[in-house]
């Protein structure tokens, strides 16, 4: 009874009895090997055979599996990996901290915003904003500018029809074009410097309105000339006339109506030209099948919204810091002006930004959506320029395709070498920017010209010494800290020159200033 409590000579008994099954069957199966079967039977007593598995199940395998691993886990916890804002890591989801920039953004801006508040009060007055376009009622002087431009589009379409036909010369149809050109820029600067009612604002809404025409024009004129040569090599190779619209045919019907030259020369061509949001004339625009109403909607909602908004923020933020920075500059206290300028520069930027939004993105959209232009690019993603040149080919697309196609290509074709024709561009643009700023205030200070001037070295500076996100920030920081400089020194002088003398309390004051 003590021996089968006993666990071995049990295991033994249990095992006996299993081996010597298998050695009977053995027995049978193969007579005379008893004595190999006995071997056998001695070394599974023994330990030295082991017996047969049956085949595991899935799930067993599983557990086995995860209780190994489970068990490496526990031993071994570390592997070679790079840490997450390194470079070598390749991790690129910024999107927490991109949210947390916002956030602290927010905060701070409503920290100056609650200080101007207390500070100044509530400044924002719409019915003010009217005297920025009109000083009399009764005398609409801007206005009256951009419906005489008029003539200047009807002197342009008339001089091609007439070339066209032959009845002009291309020497004389040149010099005519020049002089409806020089006319477009000469004349509303005129009216601005000698008509007394006209306002800054106004004044530069209409020759904002005027620089449009004028490159508008000046590919208007380019393409038909380009068409006219064009027509004149293919008179040399083929008998028929290529002078008539034609109607190109798809699978047997009637596609598009494609218009061709000198077919393109109508009044319903050219101001649709003049009123879709680009520079560069095509005799076949892309349209867009239909009107998005819901679309169009949205975009005239900004519209409206981010005027208020731009008007808003001009008013009660950056008009009490320009006038505060007017005695620095007139003391010409170094520190003091420093601290007006980083002051200025986050209003100013942030109207920038809107400005740039409202205009390029709501505007434009509204415009193109309401004529069917198909070409909605706009604007490229200049926020991610490593270098001024990227900068200046992207944010503005239409004048920069403007100045490839009609100024920077022509000179290269002439011989002109590349980088003499970039600086040509930038000098195009510098001459634009100061005619926009110094005829409206009736002051020639060359400020504007001299930023853009110096995007030139700045640019090569950029280019050559900072790669990556050092030449964005470099970006950046120079439209961030440039345009306030300009806005100062444009301001000061126009304080200087005009209100002096007045207290600068006064409210006529505030509302010239901006």
């Amino acid at each position: 009874m003590g021996d089968r409590h006993e666990k071995g000579p049990i295991t033994r008994k249990r095992r006996t009895t299993v081996s010597g099954a298998w050695g009977a069957g053995l027995k049978q199966a193969n007579g005379n090997k008893n004595d190999s079967v006995g071997d056998a039977t001695k070394a599974i007593h023994n330990g030295k055979v082991k017996e047969p598995k049956a085949p595991e199940s899935p799930s067993a395998s599983r557990k086995e599996k995860g209780k190994h691993e489970c068990i490496y886990d526990r031993l071994s916890c570390h592997s070679v990996q790079e840490s997450l804002l390194s470079s070598a890591s390749g991790y690129s989801n910024y999107r927490g901290i991109l949210n947390w920039c916002v956030v602290m953004l927010v905060l701070s801006n409503a920290r100056l915003f609650l200080e101007n508040l207390i500070k100044y009060g509530i400044l924002v007055d719409p019915i003010q904003v009217v005297s920025l376009f009109l000083k009399d009622p009764y005398s609409w002087p801007a206005p009256c500018l951009v419906i005489v431009s008029n003539a200047f589009i009807m002197a342009a379409l008339y001089t091609e029809r007439r070339l066209s036909v032959g009845a002009l010369s291309e020497g004389f149809g040149t010099f005519l074009h020049a002089a409806n050109l020089s006319a477009i820029l000469c004349f509303p600067a005129a009216v601005v410097l000698s008509v007394s009612s006209m306002t800054p604002v106004g004044a530069v809404f209409a020759l904002g309105v005027y620089s449009v025409l004028f490159l508008k024009l000046y590919s208007y004129r380019d393409v038909n000339k380009w068409c006219r040569e064009m027509r004149q090599a293919k008179a040399r190779t083929l008998s028929r006339s290529q002078s008539c619209p034609s109607v190109p045919k798809s699978n047997g019907a009637a596609a598009h109506a494609q218009v061709s030259y000198p077919g393109n020369l109508t009044h319903r061509d050219l101001y649709y030209f003049v009123c879709v949001p680009t520079l560069c004339y095509e005799l076949n625009f892309p349209r867009s099948p239909r009107i998005r109403k819901r679309f169009l909607l949205r975009r005239l909602f900004e519209m409206l919204f981010f005027m208020q908004l731009l008007v808003g923020l001009i008013q009660q933020w950056m008009v009490p810091t320009i006038q505060n920075s007017m005695k620095p500059f007139q003391d010409m206290d170094f520190s003091r002006m420093i601290e007006r300028l980083l002051k200025l520069a986050v209003p100013n930027h942030l109207i920038w930004l809107i400005f740039f939004y409202w205009f390029f993105h709501s505007s434009m959209n509204f415009i193109a959506e309401l004529m069917q232009f198909g070409d909605r690019e706009f604007y490229r993603d200049w926020w991610n320029s490593e270098t001024v040149t990227y900068f200046w080919a992207n944010w503005n697309i239409p004048v920069h395709k403007w100045c490839i196609r009609h100024f920077y290509k022509p000179m290269l074709r002439r011989g002109v070498r590349k980088w003499p024709a970039q600086t040509a561009v930038f000098l195009l643009s510098a001459f634009f920017h100061e005619y926009l700023v110094s005829v409206p205030l009736k002051m020639f200070r060359l400020w504007a010209f001299m930023g853009m001037m110096a995007q030139i070295p700045l640019a090569w500076f950029v280019g050559r010494f900072l790669r990556g996100n050092y030449g964005n920030a470099a970006v950046w920081i120079s439209l961030i800290i440039g345009q306030p400089i300009a806005v100062l020194m444009y301001v000061h002088d126009y304080y200087i020159l005009h209100f002096q003398e007045s207290s600068p309390g006064d409210p006529g004051q505030t509302i010239q200033i901006t």
